[in-house]
């Protein structure tokens, strides 16, 4: 770490995480693990608070990650401490990223939006399709065509618990 301008720029980054532990008196955590404090207003600043650092993280990691790793000689004392603070962040950023998805999630879940793909098949389709089916009326291939779509989706929206195997299973011919 004989470069200065390194040592400077390691030095800020870790400030901002001496700055967020100063700030995270204001945090209070409710239930589930959800930021809240006595108002509103503390709880936007204390989800500001995370996105910050998180930032900050980030910034950390990708800046200066490859010079860092560089320089850092694991044989020494300082280079092993070196490497143990900077695995420490990435946990760090990976666990905030994973509870920041999560929590958009459940957010998107609150407004009634569900992630994924929309069916091919309506509700009425796949019920239609399961009818056909089960009287064996029409192969799969011909349920398919009807609804321009894959042999796939149509056995991806069969109820598997209903329905009937088309052929009997094979039994394994014992040998006495």
């Amino acid at each position: 770490m004989a470069d200065p301008g390194l040592r400077r720029e390691i030095h800020g980054g870790l400030q901002v995480v001496e700055n967020w532990n100063s700030a995270n008196t204001v945090l209070h955590y409710g239930k589930d693990g959800a930021l809240t404090g006595p108002d509103k207003e503390h709880a936007e600043t204390s989800m500001l608070a995370l996105h910050l650092l998180q930032s900050a993280l980030v910034h950390i990691n990708t800046m200066l990650l490859q010079q860092v790793l560089a320089e850092i000689d694991t044989a020494t004392m300082e280079g092993r401490a070196m490497f143990g603070m900077l695995s420490v962040l990435a946990e760090l950023q990976r666990e905030l990223i994973v509870a920041n998805t999560m929590d958009g999630l459940a957010s998107a879940r609150a407004r009634g939006r569900v992630g994924g793909r929309r069916p091919r098949l309506t509700v009425d389709q796949a019920a239609l399709a399961q009818q056909l089916y089960d009287a064996r009326e029409k192969t799969v291939q011909q349920i398919a065509d009807l609804f321009g779509v894959p042999r796939s989706t149509v056995y991806g929206h069969l109820d598997r618990e209903k329905t009937v195997p088309r052929q009997p299973k094979k039994t394994a011919a014992t040998k006495h």
